[in-house]
């Protein structure tokens, strides 16, 4: 799929000033009605009552789940105790939980300066992974796409937010341009354009445990139908973004039934 390259571009608003590129993804086979589900399911976490004076703690526990599942969708699977306790020194574990820790630091740049964030998301996810020289250094193959992308995260559309963090997390993992780490960067880069474009403004949703819940195996048949650039690949990993959304969603309600249970 070639993504419209406009650099340069403002800050996300309800409607773009030309013709809006995104737009036709909503009339591909099935993704409105996704789209529709996933709305209405992060609608009905945003009602919980926990949200109105413990949003903080469960975005907290929300960052926590989602650094575990990330992590999981890479091979490595590690228990929620364990993460608790600290006691976890994986690196790709490690890399995933700064991560988590970081996207909230990330929103007001990341729609303004997305290189920028784009290389911090790798410092922190492949920081024990690589040698510092490549932290934060795409190759040279992503070079053109990147710039596609980042006309996107930076540009206007009526997309649903859904769907916009759909493509950014397809596009990076498909392309793959780091070489490290890159699908944990992926997942949160997804996750953060959710956040930003009002999907989940309190990030108490965790996307990353919808994927992982859908299974490892079915998260990759749907990233490489969106890799072949096809209409029917393309619109199988937006339903499938769509449809881990909804699980995310559910994992946050379950979050705020515990902490209403104390």
């Amino acid at each position: 799929m070639s993504l419209p390259v406009r650099p340069g571009a403002a800050r996300p608003a309800n409607r773009p000033s030309g013709p809006d590129p995104l737009a036709p993804l909503l009339d591909l086979p099935g993704v409105r009605d996704a789209a529709d589900g996933a709305r209405a399911a992060i609608d009905r976490l945003l009602g919980h009552r926990v949200l109105r004076k413990e949003s903080a703690g469960v975005s907290t526990e929300s960052a926590l789940r989602g650094a575990r599942a990330s992590a999981a969708l890479e091979g490595v699977d590690v228990p929620l105790p364990d993460l608790r306790s600290g006691a976890v020194t994986d690196p790709v574990v490690q890399g995933a939980l700064r991560v988590s820790a970081g996207l909230g630091s990330m929103v007001e740049t990341w729609p303004r300066a997305p290189g920028q964030v784009l290389a911090r998301l790798h410092v922190l996810a492949a920081a024990d992974l690589v040698e510092r020289a490549g932290l934060g250094r795409p190759g040279p193959h992503a070079g053109p796409r990147l710039s596609g992308l980042f006309s996107v995260v930076t540009g206007t559309t009526t997309a649903p937010a859904v769907l916009v963090a759909a493509l950014v997390h397809g596009e990076l993992a498909a392309l793959a341009p780091f070489g490290a780490a890159d699908g944990v960067v992926a997942r949160a880069a997804g996750r953060l354009t959710g956040i930003v474009r009002g999907l989940d403004p309190k990030a108490v949703s965790v996307p990353e445990v919808g994927f992982a819940e859908l299974g490892a195996e079915a998260y990759r048949e749907a990233l490489a139908g969106y890799a072949s650039g096809t209409e029917a690949g393309v619109a199988g990993w937006l339903v499938h973004c769509c449809r881990a959304t909804e699980h995310g969603a559910l994992e946050g309600l379950a979050i705020c039934e515990s902490l209403l249970r104390g």
